[in-house]
């Protein structure tokens, strides 16, 4: 079995996951119930994903879905950090440039 952590903060304007692990089919649902914790209506939900070493496509369609999920709110979802496999797998998949985040959000996520 692969670790997962998983750490949430709120803010009064945005919810901060930060997440360090392997995001696969065993641990996809820890940060799914994680994300559940995001109050609707129109929040912001940052990912600080700099700590992942591994995703694979349970993890991608867990993203698309939050993402889908938050739109539909009025909210947005912003993923920061991301690097080596896990950035090769949205670049692939042709879902990087919907997920991650501009330099400025990733401030803000790191402020946070």
């Amino acid at each position: 079995m692969n670790d997962l952590t998983v750490t949430l903060q709120q803010h009064t304007d945005r919810t901060v996951i930060n997440v360090a692990g392997e995001i696969d089919l065993d641990t996809c649902p820890a940060l799914a119930k994680a994300t559940g914790a995001v109050p609707q209506g129109g929040t912001a939900l940052h990912l600080e994903m700099s700590g992942v070493s591994f995703m694979d496509s349970s993890g991608l369609n867990l993203l698309l879905q939050l993402r889908q999920r938050l739109l539909a709110e009025g909210g947005q979802l912003v993923v920061a950090g991301l690097q080596g496999q896990p950035a090769k797998v949205l670049r692939l998949t042709g879902a990087y440039d919907l997920l991650v985040a501009s330099p400025a959000d990733t401030a803000d996520v790191a402020a946070a």
